[in-house]
């Protein structure tokens, strides 16, 4: 399908992966992005892999009138933007519990200036990049979409309110068409070493900080949390390849495309991983051991949580194909060619030599 789509946060970790997966499905991606987590060099790194120089827009959502700005050029240029990818807005549990403002401001005030420039310019095609955080503490697992909705953190209660913010808007009017996919733990890397995540600052989430450490950019990881009630007192999880993430969206594109209306899905592997099962799996995979240290409890964190992805296979005819293996070792790929993430110089080694090294 050959459409012109604006990829909100297309410049962060799962926006590039994703802008290769579109490239590859013949849409033509146009980037916004204000970069307060990702870099400029993501996106030449995006162009080497599929030899497209991808359009982008610095810019930030809550910005007025910059979203209708970018809208109003392409329609100009003979080649108006039909539908949005929406990734853009911060994420990270522990971060919202301390600073929950941020959160209502990126993630709900800047998605309802970027719905307004949508209606605006009559696009009425989005997919949005919710989180399974929207369920809270799970009542049952596998987590299903009729699981109630009761967030347990500011983060999960921003993509709840925003997906309200999208029923209500394909309520009222039955031309929209809006699908939110439900993340669980998107981790790795792209196969060829070039992208990857690349954290601003020190790491929210569990894999970059395995595959800083496993660098020697920190010392040691932190777990949080050694006495939930799980198969070793560590918190579970749903570990999702990114590339899987990324193809997942190329699915959700064609389908909100012919299909309007609100429909939520899960993304997951429907597997669940404990932290010291996937610290184990990395070492195994790499041959790079990982120091770690116990500490306590998180605020807003589950003991455990893992999807039911039935309706992803029915609807978009999607489900991962790649295993924790396979995570682990196309992160540290990255990891490997990049200690410093995109500030470093040097250019990724191919596979064959990193697999020799971790030996």
């Amino acid at each position: 399908m050959s459409l012109s789509l604006l990829v909100t946060g297309g410049a962060g970790y799962i926006g590039t992966h994703t802008l290769v997966e579109l490239i590859a499905a013949g849409f033509r991606p146009v980037v916004f992005d204000n970069l307060s987590n990702s870099s400029r060099q993501s996106l030449d790194r995006v162009a080497r892999i599929t030899g497209v120089a991808v359009p982008f827009v610095e810019g930030d959502l809550r910005t007025p009138g910059a979203v209708a700005a970018v809208l109003a050029a392409w329609a100009r240029a003979g080649d108006p933007i039909q539908a949005v990818l929406h990734l853009a807005g911060c994420k990270a549990v522990g971060e919202s519990v301390a600073d929950p403002l941020k959160y209502y401001d990126n993630n709900v005030i800047g998605t309802q200036h970027l719905l307004h420039a949508m209606r605006d310019h009559g696009i009425k095609r989005l997919v949005f990049s919710s989180s399974a955080t929207v369920y809270g503490v799970p009542q049952h697992l596998p987590l299903r979409e009729d699981h109630p909705m009761v967030p347990n953190n500011p983060y999960g209660r921003t993509k709840a309110m925003v997906e309200d913010m999208l029923a209500d808007l394909c309520a009222a009017d039955p031309e929209f068409g809006a699908v939110t996919l439900r993340y669980f733990n998107p981790i790795g890397a792209h196969a060829s070493g070039l992208i990857g995540e690349n954290p601003a600052d020190t790491p929210n989430n569990l894999f970059p900080y395995i595959t800083q450490v496993a660098v020697g950019r920190r010392a040691k990881l932190s777990v949080f949390g050694d006495d939930y009630d799980t198969v070793d007192g560590t918190g579970v999880r749903d570990y999702l390849h990114v590339t899987d993430l990324a193809r997942g969206h190329v699915a959700a594109a064609n389908y909100v495309h012919a299909q309007p209306g609100f429909t939520a899905i899960n993304l997951g592997t429907g597997q669940g991983t404990s932290v010291l099962e996937l610290i184990a799996a990395f070492e195994s995979s790499t041959g790079v051991a990982i120091p770690w240290l116990g500490s306590p409890r998180r605020a807003g964190d589950v003991a455990a949580s893992f999807a039911d992805s039935t309706k992803a296979q029915a609807l978009l005819g999607w489900s991962a194909e790649r295993s924790v293996a396979d995570m682990c070792r196309d992160g540290w790929h990255w990891q490997q060619g990049n200690p410093q993430g995109y500030d470093t110089v040097a250019t990724p080694r191919a596979r064959e030599d990193v697999a020799v090294a971790a030996i």
